[in-house]
């Protein structure tokens, strides 16, 4: 939980990402933060999408922001599941994933939980900003790990060194994350703390009040 003092930032990508980076060595880490990137061309959002690396909280998020909206709730991870059934290649999977991202286009009212990987193909993150605002839950390494090392279902904590998996991968996806309209970061807040920035997010960017959440 945060203490009572809050530090909202505004500035830049590059130092958005860098300021967040550096959280997992600084008392900062317990600061809200949050990124808005300006819209250069004009959007209609009608949904709102979750990126983010594994245990950054986007499954609890968007269930509780589907709950308070009275809107769909979709894990992408999910359904391709339930539409494959089995065990499939990485690049069976991103196929699939990027049809089922190409589908949610023509998706109205819906929060959209993504797989981690899901915003690293440019084409689906151009795909969820034509109708949604995209925000990042952000999350250092040493905090992803704490949340989820005791997850048997995940299969990049099986290898023998999955915190350096862990650091790789998230520094790969770097790029791609920092595209969102919205960062923020989980650290040190609950998951109400969480739900509560991104609906004020949402809001702005569809130009409503909080009261008519």
């Amino acid at each position: 939980m945060l203490p009572s003092h809050r530090t909202n930032l505004t500035t830049s990508p590059k130092e958005c990402i860098s300021f967040a980076l550096r959280l997992q060595k600084s008392t900062c880490a317990r600061a809200i933060f949050a990124y808005t990137s300006p819209v250069n061309t004009p959007r209609t959002i009608h949904n709102l999408a979750l990126i983010g690396f594994m245990g950054t909280g986007k499954s609890s998020v968007g269930r509780s922001l589907a709950t308070h909206l009275h809107f769909r709730f979709v894990d992408t991870d999910e359904l391709i599941e339930s539409r494959t059934g089995r065990s499939i290649s990485e690049q069976v999977f991103r196929g699939i994933e990027k049809q089922v991202v190409a589908e949610l286009a023509k998706a109205q009212r819906t929060i959209i939980s993504s797989g981690g990987g899901l915003a690293a193909n440019e084409e689906n993150m151009a795909s969820l900003k034509q109708h949604a605002l995209v925000i990042c839950l952000w999350a250092s390494p040493e905090v992803i790990w704490e949340r989820v090392h005791t997850q048997t279902h995940r299969p990049l904590l099986q290898g023998a060194d999955p915190m350096s998996k862990i650091r790789e991968l998230l520094a790969k996806r770097e790029p791609f994350y920092k595209q969102a309209d919205v960062l923020v970061n989980t650290e040190m807040r609950s998951i109400k703390e969480v739900v509560q920035q991104v609906l004020h997010q949402f809001n702005l960017a569809r130009g409503t009040s909080s009261a008519k959440s």
